[in-house]
């Protein structure tokens, strides 16, 4: 196999330097609030969140993974009995959200920003939005009810748990071993960087899928096989037919999505994100679904913090919420 002309992607045949970088904004991005002096309980997955640490705490870390605020106050009764319960859920889930836990007496600029008349107050921040929310100290079955809901909401748009893929949950193996290698360290991606060098799409896919059978999780692979899923579709595209198909039917998912594959395989990723995103926006029913998942698939293929990744990722919960 041969692979697509001016194919210019992030990483798409030297899996070296931006997979070090990768594999270091991974590990920044999951490192446990606590681990370096910060504010966090032991497991990270619940956390003090202030008028300060708002933006990174809560916005920037909701594009990775879901995340509850829980606004209470010392003198509030009924937080003494909902911050408990929410506290647990947030042990049991062992990543999949993190509970970020704001006192509104002691934050009053965030109070203000987030509208706060009564208290408990609990919202969920998904890829940097405000997906839903409720007041009042609800019954425990009540809000595992309600996160689920939330977390359905975080799997629309293709947020990943910060214990995704690992056992025990922890979302970081330390470093140097199957998940997370040490940066710089391609040992177990040689199988799969040669076979790519060499065009054996067959050969490269198997070797990064032998990786993700032991480390789901493990970014550079994720990413590896995202990159050659698109250029075993790419291969197999008649351009000018994609191209007229596209234009043709704006309405038509597949064929924008084909269209996508190509855009972004010539290296105009912000093109290719434009154009599913627009066709999420315009469809309805199997068609804006189709969409939306082909738009997750192509969030793969390039670094998990990449910026426009983010910003797509960040714009489609904005249309789906």
């Amino acid at each position: 196999m041969t692979q697509p002309r001016n194919f210019s992607l992030h990483g798409a045949v030297d899996l070296g330097a931006r997979q070090a970088a990768a594999q270091r904004r991974q590990r920044a991005a999951e490192q446990p609030p606590g681990a370096d002096g910060s504010p966090g309980d032991q497991s990270g997955f619940v956390i003090d969140v202030t008028d300060e640490t708002f933006n990174t705490d809560v916005v920037a870390r909701s594009r990775t993974v879901p995340v509850i605020l829980d606004l209470w106050a010392e003198w509030c009764g009924p937080c003494k009995q909902l911050s408990p319960v929410l506290e647990k859920l947030a042990a049991e889930a062992n990543g999949a959200f993190v509970l970020a836990k704001v006192d509104v007496d002691a934050n009053p600029q965030l109070s203000a920003a987030l509208q706060v008349q009564s208290i408990p107050m609990v919202v969920a921040v998904i890829g940097g939005q405000v997906a839903d929310g409720f007041l009042g100290a609800m019954p425990e079955a009540q809000v595992r009810q309600w996160l689920g809901q939330v977390m359905q909401v975080a799997e629309q748009i293709g947020l990943r748990s910060a214990g995704d893929g690992e056992p025990g949950g922890a979302g970081e193996t330390p470093a140097g071993q199957a998940g997370i290698p040490e940066a710089g360290s391609g040992a177990i991606y040689g199988e799969a960087q040669q076979a790519m060098q060499r065009g054996d799409l067959d050969a490269a896919a198997a070797a990064f899928e032998k990786i993700l059978a032991t480390s789901p999780a493990d970014p550079v692979a994720t990413m590896g096989l995202g990159q050659v899923s698109l250029f075993r579709r790419v291969e197999s595209y008649d351009q000018a037919a994609v191209r007229r198909d596209a234009a043709s039917r704006p309405a038509d998912a597949l064929a924008q999505s084909r269209l996508a594959d190509l855009e972004l395989a010539s290296g105009q990723i912000e093109n290719a994100f434009d154009r599913l995103l627009a066709t999420v926006s315009r469809t309805t029913g199997e068609e804006r679904d189709i969409a939306r998942k082909h738009l997750i698939s192509l969030f793969e293929v390039l670094p998990p913090r990449d910026p426009q990744v983010t910003r797509a990722r960040a714009r489609l919960s904005s249309l789906l919420f």
